[in-house]
């Protein structure tokens, strides 16, 4: 046996890196051949050419040809039939189709097929020889693909044994972050980072529904992670949102190419194979995690369609432990509400009207008229204070609920505040929408209470009204009154609107208040009845 194929043997057992031995396959057949050109293209699922290394052309000739061949004219007949092709003159083959612009001319041909267990890998491609190739080039090429047949195999094996090892370290890190509360998007960058290094892609993202319908990447990390991160785009026209539609994975193997041009990747111009892979809570999707390649990448294979699957059902889990942390935090402020509410009521309130009683009493006893004047003005202040806290006491207690339905629980406490306040209260309820929201009624009712208890409070009014209506997939809760209103530009920010734009994202909603001077106030929340909270 020829010395070079002896020592081509070693250097290949010697490589583990999958594309580095790819290289080195090439650049081996040149040397042992000695053709003046090489390349190996790998072969696709489809029979087409994925991925092409090459020795002899200069990353200037390469880049002014463009795109590498797919495997169409001599190339395509080494694909279709698997056996040696040997040639004096490719041109004169009838299946030639020619050479791109930029492309170097080339004469004499060597093909030869190289087979991982039984099965056609890629092709091994030789030009331009010296006075032709000789059945010694081609015995020669026989033994050097067999050999790269083995290293291809040991290298595929170590990777597959190395990306175990990494996803379980993977896997461990995130489950980490989730158990320790890490912040939704925190969770979601690790995953997106993680499964990008997995399955080699140059940029993966997690894009998810928001409550107004439309789908928006949370994170990204990679290639032109910093545009795209926090772009929106609507489901429709889009490949995530065929992905949400129908539940399953989605490849792509071009995506510059793609006439879903919604996707914003797409619109990028420069990506190439791409994955999604639908994210689901309780079989219903609600967003992709995504991964891409430059075009002119490697395609994507099964394997890494299955490996950004678990990466995807880890996305779910790390969104509702978040979600339901989330909830164990407004039940654990419901009751503290409950138990303070209590405790003034029952506490506070009541010694405040036992020294307003015993005040009223010595302002009777008392001879003494601007003493009496005084202790009476005393009373009316307390009988204010108290006033006010039942107020607070009364946007504080949810308990209401307890045995009642929402649409009741609202009912009564529009009952409860105008036979308080002596403001008309108006009630517009949908029954089916009020069901619908069974699972956040809690927040639901806090939120009315609140912007009822600011009515009482501040706005001076007459008459208010409840709302609570469906529009498109969102639930909307108004709360508006005809009182003084305010200049929201002039107007300090205060409590009132922050918690009802926490409890309105804690539910995956939207909150407003929309105020002119002597025009009324109006309390808005959108809240998603379809999708979940992300």
């Amino acid at each position: 046996m020829d010395r070079r194929l002896i020592d081509s043997g070693l250097a290949l057992a010697s490589e583990l890196s999958l594309d580095a031995i790819l290289q080195r396959i090439v650049e081996l057949a040149v040397e042992i051949t000695g053709a003046r050109y090489g390349a190996l293209g790998v072969i696709g699922p489809d029979g087409r050419l994925v991925e092409f290394f090459t020795v002899g052309v200069d990353d200037e000739t390469r880049r002014a040809i463009g795109d590498p061949p797919v495997g169409r004219g001599v190339l395509g007949v080494l694909i279709e039939e698997g056996r040696p092709l040997r040639l004096d003159d490719i041109r004169a083959h009838p299946r030639s189709v020619g050479f791109p612009p930029h492309h170097p001319e080339m004469h004499t041909f060597l093909g030869y097929p190289i087979r991982v267990r039984g099965t056609i890998f890629g092709d091994l491609y030789l030009t331009d020889k010296e006075g032709g190739f000789t059945d010694e080039d081609e015995e020669n090429l026989r033994v050097l693909a067999a050999q790269a047949g083995v290293a291809i195999e040991n290298a595929r094996l170590y990777e597959q044994a190395k990306r175990r090892e990494q996803m379980l370290e993977a896997f461990r890190e995130i489950a980490i972050a989730i158990l320790s509360g890490a912040e939704a998007d925190e969770a979601l960058t690790l995953i997106a980072r993680h499964a990008k290094e997995l399955v080699r892609a140059d940029l993966a993202s997690v894009a998810a529904l928001d409550p107004s319908g439309r789908l928006r990447l949370r994170v990204a990390e990679g290639e032109h992670a910093d545009v795209l991160r926090g772009a929106t785009f609507p489901p429709k026209g889009s490949i995530s949102g065929e992905a949400i539609r129908t539940g399953r994975a989605i490849v792509v193997p071009d995506a510059s190419r793609d006439p879903r041009a919604y996707q914003p990747v797409v619109r990028l111009g420069n990506m190439g194979p791409m994955i999604l892979v639908p994210l689901a809570e309780r079989g219903r999707a609600f967003g992709t995690l995504n991964a891409v390649r430059m075009r002119g990448g490697r395609p994507f294979t099964q394997e890494d369609v299955d490996l950004l699957q678990r990466f995807a059902d880890q996305a779910a889990i790390a969104l509702e432990y978040a979600r339901a942390q989330r909830e164990a935090q407004r039940v654990a402020i419901l009751e503290d509400r409950e138990r303070i509410a209590k405790e003034l009521h029952d506490g506070v309130i009541q010694s405040l009207f036992a020294v307003g009683m015993s005040l009223q009493g010595a302002s009777l006893m008392s001879e003494d008229p601007e003493q009496a004047e005084r202790i009476e003005g005393a009373v009316t202040e307390l009988d204010r204070v108290i006033r006010d806290l039942r107020n607070y006491i009364f946007g504080l207690r949810p308990g209401i609920l307890a045995d009642r339905q929402l649409d009741q629980a609202l009912r009564q406490t529009a009952q409860e505040f105008e036979a308080r306040s002596g403001i008309v209260t108006v009630v517009d309820i949908d029954e089916t929408v009020a069901a619908e929201l069974a699972s956040s009624a809690a927040d639901v009712l806090q939120a009315t209470r609140e912007a009822l208890s600011n009515i009482g409070r501040h706005a001076n009014a007459s008459t208010c009204r409840v709302t609570l209506r469906r529009e498109g997939t969102n639930a909307v809760l108004e709360i508006d009154d005809d009182g003084r209103g305010f200049d929201p530009a002039t107007v300090r920010r205060g409590d009132g609107l922050t918690n009802l734009e926490q409890r309105a994202e804690a539910l995956g909603g939207k909150a407003t208040i929309e105020s002119a001077p002597d025009q009324g106030t109006t309390v808005r929340l959108v809240i998603p009845l379809e999708g979940i909270s992300v």
